[in-house]
């Protein structure tokens, strides 16, 4: 019987991105389901749930990307995970957390129907004109300030989705970069 040469922690084992993949999903479906369902919590509340009150939950993304980053460390000791596997799960989790947000995101439009996207529309429009008024230090044309109007009057599900994937995704990395680098030995 042949004996492998190849150490348990090279990409050319099985075993290798399993606990990335594995943490990934764990840390990054979890996440993605408590911004679903906060969402959701809102919306049935009475709350606006495509509305800032979002960030709440999303805030929980960048700490669990964290720790599942955490989590491989601890799990692949006394190893090192590595660079690449370490910023690969934080990465990851924030990915996944990301879409299954905007698919949340999606079914809450769908669900709550045309009436709560035009109650979000006119919250928003509430805060683009008082941002208009309040903010002294960058002035607008009247015509880029009618753009901006128009951009919120039309705002579609589309729109919202793009924005929640980006915020979630960059909420994700902002400890998932630092942390896979620091946790990577």
């Amino acid at each position: 019987m042949a004996v492998s040469s190849i150490s348990p922690n090279t990409p050319e084992t099985d075993n290798y991105w399993a606990p990335v993949i594995r943490l990934a999903l764990r840390f990054g479906g979890g996440v993605g389901v408590v911004c679903g369902l906060w969402m959701v919590g809102l919306q049935m509340t009475g709350s606006n749930g495509f509305g800032p009150k979002q960030i709440m939950a999303q805030l929980l993304v960048p700490l669990a990307a964290l720790a599942s980053e955490w989590l491989l460390r601890r799990q692949v000791h006394p190893l090192k995970p590595g660079l690449v596997r370490s910023l690969g799960v934080g990465v990851l989790t924030a990915l996944l957390a990301a879409l299954i947000s905007v698919a949340s995101l999606i079914g809450l439009a769908y669900g709550a129907g045309e009436q709560a996207l035009a109650r979000h529309r006119a919250e928003v429009l509430e805060i683009v004109r008082v941002q208009q008024r309040e903010n002294s230090k960058v002035k607008l044309s009247a015509r880029e300030a009618e753009q901006q109007i128009r951009n919120v009057q039309s705002l579609t599900v589309g729109d919202m989705t793009t924005g929640n994937f980006t915020q979630v995704l960059l909420l994700g990395l902002v400890l998932a970069l630092p942390g896979g680098i620091f946790l990577r030995e």
